[in-house]
């Protein structure tokens, strides 16, 4: 009896959710990024910690509409200690037969630690493409979601979703 209660709860449950029109975000693609050069940091001078990081990438698509796109881009972040605030971010995605450029909108990054060292940072954040064309067109003037997770030796992961459900970019390249 107990095991149908739960059963009929799951269900009722899952049910609520389908109904609700609740949906996860369209994943528009993933890219493996190196850290190009070494990354600049500038102390501001009005306290500890408060400095100015910039860093240049490049990227390959992993997955997604991104699938074997070439990513080269930017970022200059605000630091204050182990928690930093993008100032400005973004780069030009090449595909054959395609091009898009992007802009951070906003974006946050936090220190990894891993044994008590630094091992990256992870970031979050929305970006606007604001120009696409060719294979990318789907991504003009679309917003995005962006997060990025360290991979290890000046490597890290991105991945880009779609901001909302109603904000979709079609048909992921497989």
């Amino acid at each position: 009896m107990i095991k149908r209660t739960i059963l009929t709860a799951a269900c009722s449950i899952l049910g609520f959710i389908s109904a609700s029109g609740y949906a996860t975000a369209e994943t528009i693609g993933r890219l493996e990024c190196s850290v190009v050069g070494a990354a600049s940091q500038e102390p501001i001078g009005d306290r500890d910690g408060h400095r100015l990081a910039s860093v240049q990438f490049a990227c390959f698509g992993a997955d997604g509409l991104l699938k074997d796109a070439v990513y080269t881009g930017s970022a200059t972040t605000e630091w204050d200690g182990p928690h930093g605030t993008f100032l400005s971010a973004g780069g030009i995605y090449r595909v054959p037969g395609g091009l898009a450029v992007s802009q951070a909108i906003e974006g946050t990054s936090s220190v990894v630690m891993k044994d008590g060292k630094p091992v990256g940072n992870e970031s979050s954040g929305k970006t606007r493409f604001k120009f696409a064309s060719g294979a990318l067109a789907a991504l003009s003037e679309k917003t995005a979601r962006f997060e990025a997770r360290p991979t290890g030796g000046g490597r890290f992961s991105l991945e880009y979703t779609a901001d909302s459900a109603t904000d979709t970019v079609g048909t992921a390249k497989q």
